[in-house]
């Protein structure tokens, strides 16, 4: 028998893959560990530095998101050495300001009329959590989507954004816009029902104070 044909025969010794390829899986085990601190590096410390910026280099576009309409591009693209809303949410992107920013750009532009870029921003946006601002943000995209009159998007967002955090602020409004896409779409069963849901689960709001002319004016369209 020729060696190479003892060494084809000779049986395999237990454990003798892990004692040829040690070097492999120590060099593994290694670059394992290296991304796992580099991970927790990302996190804790980068993410959190540029965190602190954001915030630091944000309070300025802040201050003219409610303003009048004819300051709302200082908000958008800053003003001196303080970056605006969309530098923030750009180069800052996985940090809260660049989340809220993107917030902000949202109700500025549907104020502006630039429907499609509010669709577009509020997108990006990321729940929080928030009782306010997550119902918001979805709510905002209704009235975007309602705006370039496409009603199926609308309610899709209404909906959502009345369920989101329940209370007899934010969800009859978002309510009675639903019934109002519904009713632009002819499907005054479910206007109906987002009608008397105010009615009945939020008779305190504002909303319902004359939220009866609206089920009068739908349930005759009711077959």
């Amino acid at each position: 028998m020729s060696t190479t044909e003892k060494e084809i025969n000779q049986p395999v010794r237990k454990g003798s893959f892990l004692e040829e390829n040690s070097k492999s899986l120590l060099f593994i085990a290694g670059a394992i560990v290296v991304l796992i601190g580099v991970y927790f590096w990302y996190q804790n410390v980068y993410l959190d530095n540029r965190a602190k910026e954001a915030s630091a280099k944000m309070y300025k576009a802040e201050q003219y998101v409610g303003a009048a309409d004819s300051l709302a591009n200082k908000a958008i693209n800053g003003e001196g050495g303080y970056p605006g809303l969309e530098k923030i949410a750009d180069e800052y992107a996985n940090t809260k300001s660049a989340n809220l920013a993107n917030l902000y750009l949202g109700g500025i532009y549907l104020r502006k009329g630039d429907y499609k870029k509010a669709t577009e921003v509020l997108g990006k946006y990321a729940e929080t959590g928030s009782a306010v601002a997550d119902p918001l943000a979805l709510g905002l995209l209704g009235d975007a989507y309602s705006e370039l009159k496409d009603f199926k998007q609308a309610a899709t967002y209404y909906k959502k954004a009345a369920d989101k955090a329940s209370n007899k602020f934010t969800s009859p409004m978002f309510l009675k816009k639903l019934g109002l896409v519904y009713e632009a779409q002819k499907e005054f069963k479910n206007a109906e029902e987002a009608y008397t849901k105010i009615k009945t689960q939020f008779p305190e709001s504002q909303e319902a104070t004359m939220i009866d002319e609206y089920i009068a004016r739908v349930s005759v369209q009711v077959k």
